[in-house]
Formats: structure tokens, sequence, C-alpha cells
């Protein structure tokens, strides 16, 4: 008897130490088990226990973006999908629609988030940012007018940020990559 109530102790014990397995889990694991990046693209986890938090490298194949890479956090809560993820771009870059502390405007992360969507339609969001920014919704105003107003300034002066040169006093990062 004393044995079945140690066996029943330990494996109580060994419960607890298993970590939770939420909803949001199994539809984090449905959407990555459905994703297909493309070869600009690549996705890490710099905790591996941890399937909420990850980066995503994006490289635009082209575009004024073109040889830059361009790293997001995603950090995807537990009311995933109801929520959507939190993202954030790690570098200082000089974009209409990502300001300089990295804050991302894309509509489906802020008003039009609905649960039916997942991670890769905003990877795809992202990806669009960068091939086709949008100055009529921004969140670097600075920026969207710069690039309303003299388009190929502004394509020199990405190019001169991307470098991790200045504009306006703001020191950007070099975000070039090497392969």
């Amino acid at each position: 008897m004393l044995k079945i109530w140690s066996m029943k102790k330990d494996q109580a014990a060994a419960e607890k130490k298993k970590p939770k397995v939420t909803a949001a889990h199994i539809r984090l694991q449905k959407d990555m088990g459905e994703l297909q990046l493309d070869r600009n693209t690549t996705m890490s986890f710099p905790d591996p226990k941890d399937r909420l938090n990850f980066v995503v490298a994006y490289r635009p194949p082209t575009g004024i973006y073109r040889g830059g890479e361009f790293k997001f956090t995603f950090a995807v809560s537990q009311n995933y999908p109801h929520e959507a993820p939190k993202v954030l771009c790690t570098q200082k870059i000089y974009h209409p629609n990502i300001d300089t502390e990295g804050h991302v405007c894309l509509n489906i992360l802020r008003e039009d988030w609905k649960p039916v969507l997942n991670i890769k339609s905003i990877i795809f969001g992202l990806q669009m940012l960068f091939l086709a920014p949008n100055p009529e919704d921004p969140l670097n105003k600075e920026a969207a007018e710069h690039m309303f107003n003299n388009r190929g300034d502004f394509e020199m002066a990405v190019s001169r940020t991307m470098n991790g040169g200045f504009l306006h006093n703001i020191h950007y990062d070099n975000v070039h990559y090497r392969d």
C-alpha cells in the first residue's frame, strides 16, 4: 500500500514539472506546422523550450530595402489567437511603417486582428511592408513625408541608413547581410 502511495506522489510531482499545454500553444503549433517560409525568410527560437517567443528574419529580394536583413521578435500571449502577437523590429531602420523604437504599423497587429489570422498572415504583412512601403499609413511620419515629397532622395536615405548611417542626427543600424 505504501508503494502505491509513493508511486502516486512521484507521478504527481512529474505532472507538475511538465510544461502546461495551453490553447495558445496548440494553435501556434498548428500555425507552425502549416508555415512554409520562402528562402528569404527564416525563423529561430532563442530559447528552444519557449515556443511562444521567436525571431523572424526577412531579406527582401527586390525593392529599396534589398540587401538588408530585418529581424522581428514575436511574443505570443496565452490569449492567442484571440489576441495578436506583439511584433517588434529589433533594428533601428528608416521606414515609414516602422518607428525608431521598432514598433510596426501593420493593421492586422492592431484593429484588424481576427482569430482566423495566423503567424503566416503577419509574416506576409511584414514582407509587404518592405516590398511596398505604405506612406499613407505611417508610424514614422517623417519618413512617410520624405517618401511622398521626394522618392529619389528617400531611396538614397534608406540606402545610407541601411549601411549604419546617420539621418537627422539619428544613427541607424547596419542591416546589410553577408552571405
